[in-house]
């Protein structure tokens, strides 16, 4: 009898369909609502998404999972059933979004802060959301969430992936207690999301994901330097390729709509294949690594009124000398097509800021042009070393690619792309902080809609102490003065926007949401906090009008 591995995850919810992701022990069919599919094999692990098709709009609906005619979900461990709740418009529509998250034991010392001990990171925020979901009615739940970087860290691995590490290899080989292969990200997966209140979130709460640096390895394809130094090790070339592997069948299958998950090259080769279509896989994956232009990882999501364009500011980064960009151009195309159209909102998630605190914006524009040779060749030299070493990768580390960005905010908010949405909101998370700024154009706002950085993180892997107070002075008045100097000394051209944090920063396992309402809109951010001799709860800290 085949088994369930792990899973449900509700993917992708659309206003009469929805998709069930699950993983299996063996090949076998599975039935959700009465909908059937076959799993497919890659390299022994087997997978399947069922397309549940004829559920009524704006309605709730329980669910079970069949393997092979056999019910093997629901489990009896004390969590309501799992539905799918399908959407009609804006109207009370909450869209929850965060980033960062460990999957280790949720005791100490995992559960202590990192001052108290180096291995903790406190209480999962995804873990009190499902405790608030499962004492709340189903009407003030979240209707989607968006998970933005860092879903595993496969640098970080939890306690059981570890032990599953040195069952099969010498951990202290390179690339030691970090995940090596295809293999070892299945098992990663598996020990991040089947803790019983996370497992059940995810089984009821739609998802969107996209990857960022964790999910394969700390300050992935900073810069071409740092690309050159890792594939001269011997052991990159299996990690990149089951990164990509284990990314495409675990998160980004289940990000597209049916169609567009059928018009995926790959995915239509898998399903064609007999047996175990890992070579298929693996080949697509390397090429994903090598060739920029040989995978698309952005999409777009649509859910009542309001259009979600996810970029993928990590995997697709064109990091040549004469051309440093941060998506390449003919993904920038297509997310410059998504955002045309008439929407009441247009969230734009990305893993990385596009507006960080301006002093630390600076420096990191300071740091590109030094490195490109604005200082010489030994300033070069330094600045990429300073570059790796203080993690100078965000958007404005990529000027002309914030450039463009910041011009399509421009035409989308002034109604060039369409009727202007009453809120474009920049969603991101990386910074382990959580805040929101405004931005605002130079030229004048007019009759702009406004446009908002909203940044959460992390979801379970706070700062210590002392990085939050770098964090803090980074965002200062003095530092920004001082960057800015230094950037217009390098030959920083001076930007088109201007932006300024309006509420934050916080630096707790957060969540935050996105409440919409029509045309209007607010953001609300929850932190978690532990009552002395209680059950860790998310507490609110911020509620705040956007439109």
């Amino acid at each position: 009898m085949p088994r369930l591995v792990l899973g449900p995850l509700l993917r992708h919810v659309g206003a009469d369909d929805a998709t069930v992701w699950v993983e299996t022990d063996e090949p076998c069919e599975v039935e959700v609502c009465d909908c059937r599919d076959r799993t497919f094999e890659i390299e022994g692990h087997h997978f399947g998404l069922v397309h549940v098709t004829g559920l009524e709009p704006e309605q709730a609906r329980p669910y079970d999972v069949r393997l092979d005619g056999e019910r093997v979900w629901p489990r009896d461990d004390g969590w309501p059933e799992s539905c799918i709740r399908t959407v009609g418009d804006d109207h009370g529509l909450r869209i929850a979004f965060g980033s960062c998250r460990v999957g280790h034991p949720n005791e100490p010392p995992w559960t202590l802060t990192k001052d108290e001990d180096p291995r903790g990171r406190e209480h999962d925020a995804l873990r009190a959301l499902a405790m608030r979901m499962r004492a709340q009615d189903e009407e003030d739940w979240p209707h989607l969430l968006l998970l933005l970087g860092d879903q595993v860290y496969a640098d970080e691995v939890p306690q059981a992936t570890a032990e599953f590490i040195a069952s099969r290899r010498d951990p202290s080989v390179p690339p030691g207690e970090q995940v090596a292969d295809f293999e070892e990200y299945c098992r990663l997966y598996r020990d991040s999301w089947t803790e019983p209140a996370v497992r059940w979130l995810l089984s009821t709460l739609p998802t969107a994901m996209i990857f960022d640096d964790h999910d394969v390895h700390d300050d992935w394809n900073t810069s071409k330097d740092w690309v050159e130094d890792i594939r001269s090790r011997g052991w990159w070339d299996e990690r990149i390729v089951g990164g990509f592997m284990s990314y495409w069948v675990y998160q980004h299958l289940g990000n597209l709509p049916p169609e567009d998950r059928m018009d995926d090259a790959t995915y239509r080769a898998v399903r064609d294949c007999e047996g175990d279509a890992g070579r298929i896989v693996r080949e697509f994956a390397f090429a994903a690594d090598r060739e920029v232009a040989g995978a698309r990882w952005s999409y777009r999501r649509d859910i009542g009124r309001t259009r979600i364009v996810m970029m993928d500011s990590r995997a697709g980064r064109v990091l040549r000398p004469d051309n440093r960009h941060m998506v390449d151009a003919e993904e920038w195309e297509c997310i410059e097509q998504w955002t045309h159209g008439s929407f009441d909102h247009l969230l734009l998630g990305t893993s990385l800021p596009a507006f960080l605190g301006r002093g630390m914006h600076f420096l990191e524009a300071w740091n590109e042009a030094v490195c490109e040779g604005a200082w010489g060749g030994i300033a070069a030299r330094l600045g990429e070393k300073m570059r790796q070493g203080l993690d100078l990768e965000h958007w404005a580390a990529f000027g002309e690619s914030l450039r463009d960005l910041e011009d399509l905010l421009d035409r989308v908010a002034s109604g060039r792309h369409g009727t202007a949405p009453a809120s474009v909101v920049l969603m991101s998370g990386d910074v382990h902080h959580a805040y929101l700024a405004r931005a605002e154009f130079m030229s004048g706002n007019g009759d702009r809609a406004p446009v908002y950085q909203a940044t959460c993180s992390p979801l379970r892997n706070p700062l210590n102490s002392h990085e939050r107070r770098g964090i803090r002075a980074g965002m200062s008045r003095p530092a920004e003065r001082i960057g800015e100097a230094l950037a217009r000394a390098a030959g920083v051209p001076e930007e088109p926007v201007r932006w300024s944090i309006e509420e934050g920063p916080w630096f707790d396992n957060q969540v935050a949401t996105i409440e919409l309402d029509g045309r209007r809109a607010w953001m609300a951010l929850d932190k978690v906090v532990e009552p002395e001799g209680g059950t860790p709860r998310l507490e609110r800290v911020m509620r705040r009008r956007l439109s």
